[in-house]
């Protein structure tokens, strides 16, 4: 992540996304049903590893390059998580197929409140 948060920063962009899918799988995943099936892995199953991206990206990327975190936000306090963790802004999928439209306002309730905004 050090490697590609310094050309990041050379190549002028402002900001990335952190993360999307993985195809590592931990043993906890890999004792599920659907641990050994091909293709990225998404959703909840990705969130900790998602997070933990998210802070160390943060940590190579000064605060005025923008951070998107995704990856197993199924829930306000996942949005919270990501925010603290070093997220300016967070990013829904499998969670707002799941669990809908109502995801989007409790995320931004959250997340605004993690940030210590109103």
């Amino acid at each position: 992540i050090e490697a590609m948060a310094e050309i990041v920063q050379r190549t002028g962009l402002d900001g990335i996304v952190a993360t999307n899918t993985t195809t590592r799988r931990g043993r906890e995943v890999a004792a599920e049903d659907y641990g050994a099936q091909p293709g990225g892995l998404s959703g909840a199953p990705l969130r900790a590893q998602a997070t933990e991206a998210i802070g160390i990206w943060r940590g190579f990327l000064p605060a005025s390059y923008a951070i998107i975190g995704v990856g197993g936000v199924m829930s306000g306090a996942d949005a919270a998580e990501k925010i603290a963790a070093g997220a300016d802004l967070v990013q829904l999928y499998t969670g707002l197929i799941y669990r809908g439209p109502a995801l989007v306002a409790e995320c931004a309730r959250a997340a605004r409140s993690a940030a210590g905004k109103s």
